[in-house]
């Protein structure tokens, strides 16, 4: 797999500073678009350097050709020709004698697209139509492809269909790979590695569950995933919350000392029912059923608002505005109370996703 260098980028458009010196590597976000423009060459870099393979395709003043990078780009409405056949699309990357080899037939059927060539892209359905822009792209075996948002398909099912077929695509062809998207679950589900981007700088990296289970500073764990913030006395063992004495970990491994707050995700809080011993009393104010879980909005007898995530609705009663009793499992995150308060936002080795 082809090693991607980015060091130190920058890139403004006018007063708006779209990337902030943002370094990545990415072996085999929040300005996550304008960073994939700079990687493919479409956009010149300000400061900073992009390498591949340890030789310098972008910088101040020297740019390499897009056409020379060999970094394929499938675009988030895949642009396809629409004069053009299944095969037709494939092939436009191709020599006269990589059409001959039997490629387009190859990257069809990674893509589970065998038996298409002959299609043209107004028979197809919008999941095929991007799996043919991917197909397009590895054609030319490129060592690095940049997806950005190409998993648009509005049907949930069909969405999550199409990106593992890609994935396996991808992984089958060994090319690293560069995703780009809004989605979460996407980002975490595919990737081998997450990129979080805030405000052109990339606040925090690593495995996928690692950035859920640790994250760097309470706005990555708002961002990520469903969170649960809950005011903390710390102790030499652990804090004292709302939900009762519970252990912590910390982003350093020191124990914490000051008074802050703690991080919870709420399948980390388990509903029991309301009269059972050592539990905490909690009233249920609204119910999100989500097909495979649902999702309690739940406040405790002084208020404090929390979350749980059940997977079997029919274990305990949870009518709005019943009686629940709550257990913790497992450690919480602390964060010294300074820390700025999370915000909503929009949230990969072999592949490397970008939510944000």
């Amino acid at each position: 797999m082809a090693e991607l260098r980015v060091t130190a980028v920058h890139k403004s458009f006018g007063e708006v500073r779209a990337l902030r010196g943002v370094d990545l590597t990415v072996c085999s976000g929040s300005g996550k678009t304008t960073l994939l423009r700079c990687i493919a060459g479409f956009e010149t870099v300000d400061a900073g350097e992009i390498r591949l393979d340890g030789h310098r395709i972008a910088a101040l003043g020297r740019s390499v050709p897009p056409e020379r990078r060999r970094i394929a780009v499938v675009p988030q409405e895949g642009a396809l020709f629409p004069h053009l056949t299944v095969r037709g699309n494939v092939a436009y990357g191709l020599d006269r004698h990589s059409r001959r080899t039997g490629r387009i037939e190859t990257v069809l059927a990674l893509v589970g697209l065998a038996g298409f060539e002959h299609r043209m892209p107004h028979h197809l359905s919008g999941g095929q139509q991007q799996r043919v822009a991917v197909a397009r792209a590895l054609a030319p075996y490129p060592p690095v492809v940049l997806l950005d948002e190409p998993f648009n398909a509005p049907d949930a099912a069909l969405r999550a269909k199409v990106r593992q077929d890609v994935r396996g695509a991808l992984r089958v062809d060994g090319a690293t790979v560069v995703l780009v998207t809004h989605d979460q679950a996407e980002a975490l589900s595919i990737a081998d590695e997450v990129a979080v981007m805030h405000d052109g700088r990339i606040v925090q990296s690593g495995p996928p569950d690692l950035v859920y289970d640790a994250p760097a500073d309470p706005w990555v764990a708002g961002f990520v995933g469903e969170a649960v913030w809950l005011p903390a006395e710390m102790t030499g063992e652990g804090a004292h919350t709302p939900l009762g004495p519970m252990p912590v970990v910390t982003a350093d491994g020191r124990p914490p000392s000051a008074p802050g707050r703690v991080l919870l995700r709420p399948e980390q809080i388990e509903v029991v029912p309301a009269d059972s011993a050592a539990v905490i009393t909690a009233t249920v104010v609204r119910r999100d059923f989500q097909g495979h879980d649902t999702l309690l909005a739940l406040r405790l007898t002084d208020g404090t608002p929390v979350a749980a995530r059940i997977f079997d609705p029919a274990s305990v009663p949870h009518a709005l505005g019943s009686e629940v009793g709550l257990l913790v499992r497992g450690a919480a995150r602390a964060f010294p109370s300074n820390r700025p308060e999370p915000r909503g936002g929009r949230s990969s080795r072999g592949s490397r996703a970008w939510p944000g």
